[in-house]
């Protein structure tokens, strides 16, 4: 079976499979209950298991490939309305649509792999609109490295808009769940705290106010520094934090 995919405006982007039965793509509508169909792919191409993911700006990447597992992968995006062919990693035309794999990263770019010992990075165009951003409405002044001290950081959307990957019936990889991570203002280095205890796993909760538990690793610079809640590539304002 193909992925579906749930987007920023509520609708599942679902992808065919089996080409014998017809390469085709549907658009679920889970408040009216409703499916319409979507666009096919072209020639002899499905997704008889394979990767989509939603990008930061709205849009479905996907991997497909002729007929059940035969090789020959093409890439398409889905912007809501339209279906179009991109430029695929560079062993595409050795790959069947179920070596793929696609995997959120929280710069907003999509890890991809294909059981090869290349690994390649997507960088989608454009971004998100601001709406779907996490925003943080309580969080500590200051922190303390240890891992066995958590720390509660609450606000709204914690967990995005989507599962942001998915595959077929298996190797799922959802990242509806929040990363806490911290930037050194003098250095400008990373540090992404452990998060867990997550007060919901579910996504669009709207003006909900939920929350999280973090811990700061023990090698995270000490000072001044500013505090991000990302989920599926999408950062919220930041905030200061002191980290002692």
């Amino acid at each position: 079976m193909g992925p579906a995919v749930l987007q920023p405006d509520g609708t599942v982007f679902a992808t065919g499979a089996n080409r014998c039965a017809g390469g085709h793509t549907a658009i679920y509508n889970p408040g009216a209950g409703t499916w319409t169909a979507g666009p096919d792919f072209s020639d002899t191409l499905d997704i008889a298991d394979g990767p989509a993911a939603l990008e930061p700006n709205g849009n479905v990447i996907m991997m497909t490939s002729p007929g059940i597992f035969r090789t020959g992968a093409m890439f398409f995006e889905w912007n809501g309305s339209t279906l179009t062919p991109i430029t695929g990693p560079p062993n595409a035309s050795f790959d069947s649509s179920y070596y793929g794999h696609f995997l959120e990263l929280p710069t907003g770019q999509l890890l991809f792999t294909d059981f090869s010992l290349d690994v390649e990075v997507f960088t989608p165009s454009g971004t998100y609109n601001t709406a779907w951003a996490p925003t943080i409405t309580n969080a500590p002044k200051g922190v303390s490295r240890s891992p066995k001290k958590a720390y509660v950081i609450s606000g709204t959307q914690f967990n995005g808009l989507s599962q942001g990957a998915a595959y077929g019936d298996n190797f799922q990889n959802a990242t509806n769940y929040p990363l806490v991570r911290i930037t050194n203002n003098g250095t400008g280095h990373v540090f992404y705290a452990r998060t867990h205890n997550h007060s919901t796993m579910a996504i669009a909760t709207g003006s909900t106010v939920v929350s999280t538990h973090f811990n700061v690793p023990a090698g995270a610079e000490k000072g001044a520094s500013t505090l991000e809640v990302v989920v599926n590539g999408i950062a919220s304002a930041p905030v200061p934090i002191t980290v002692h």
